[in-house]
């Protein structure tokens, strides 16, 4: 009999292409990838893959049991998300994804207040700009920020939000200087760049951009006085070091959604999650819209 677990690790290399790639996704060590695999290909009496200098590819008969190894773990997911579907604890795993400014800058206060209300729901937070696959049950809940409604995946069941505005801000002790016609940068996260919006109005640099590669040294070097950049407005606004540059507008990111998939929203830990966090992001709106407070 095929050993399941030994398909899983066949398919992280055939997807990953190297042992190592699929060591990483899988949490474990070389050593247990080439065991699993070579398990496999005992049991099937066939290679599945050529070891090359470049990486492991398939075989034929790698390119054949892959089919049907895709089959088996579509099954699988089937089976986990319809048992889970039915169960009405509220105790239990809780996995939610979300960007890292939502969990850091606004919602861990929520969070913090559902686990105690549910003490017994273990609840893991997955906040990473990577999108958590809700189908394969990498996450239960998604809370992610959509800017086209026709992007969402139709297999998903959502929830709308509210609307998320950004706006363009710098340190609060840098404004006299600025007005004064003190140069000025723009503080970048490098895969993004620089907003095409950026020669608009008043909001013009007039020295090399500051790039950095994350949003947390983003919020740092806009702290530190290095010049200009933009921030969703529940980060920008609440913060008390910084200020938004005069005459720059608002600019909308998109609307939040909480997404579920088919089975699992069915769960009562789930819809007790999704119906306290409606609340919870519609009591923010006025803050993800930057209309919380007022700006000199």
């Amino acid at each position: 009999m095929i050993d399941w677990d030994d398909v899983r690790y066949f398919l992280a290399v055939a997807r990953g292409g190297s042992v190592r790639a699929a060591a990483e996704r899988l949490g474990v060590n070389h050593s247990t990838v080439l065991r699993r695999v070579a398990q496999l290909e005992e049991r099937l009496g066939a290679q599945m893959f050529e070891r090359l200098p470049s990486g492991y590819r398939l075989t034929a008969a790698g390119e054949e049991v892959l089919d049907l190894a895709d089959q088996m773990e579509a099954s699988s997911h089937l089976l986990e998300t319809r048992v889970f579907g039915r169960d009405q604890s509220v105790r239990g795993l809780l996995r939610v994804t979300l960007p890292p400014p939502l969990a850091t800058h606004l919602l861990m206060p929520d969070f913090a207040e559902f686990a105690g209300l549910h003490p017994d729901i273990e609840m893991e937070i997955l906040s990473s700009g990577e999108l958590a696959n809700l189908t394969n049950r990498e996450a239960d809940v998604a809370i992610r920020v959509v800017y086209d409604r026709q992007t969402l995946p139709l297999n998903l069941h959502g929830l709308k939000g509210p609307e998320l505005f950004g706006g363009v801000y710098m340190a609060r002790d840098s404004l006299a200087a600025w007005r004064a016609g003190a140069p000025i940068r723009w503080i970048v996260i490098s895969m993004h760049g620089i907003p095409d919006w950026a020669g608009e109005g008043e909001v013009r640099a007039t020295e090399a951009p500051f790039r950095v590669t994350d949003a947390e040294a983003q919020l740092a070097a806009v702290r530190q006085g290095l010049g200009i950049t933009t921030l969703p407005c529940f980060v920008g606004d609440a913060d008390p070091l910084l200020t938004r540059v005069p005459g720059a507008d608002l600019h909308m990111y998109g609307t939040l959604w909480l997404l579920t998939q088919g089975e699992t929203r069915k769960t009562k830990r789930v819809r007790l999650f999704t119906d306290f966090l409606s609340r919870r992001l519609a009591a923010h709106a006025s803050l993800l819209a930057g209309l919380a407070v007022s700006r000199d």
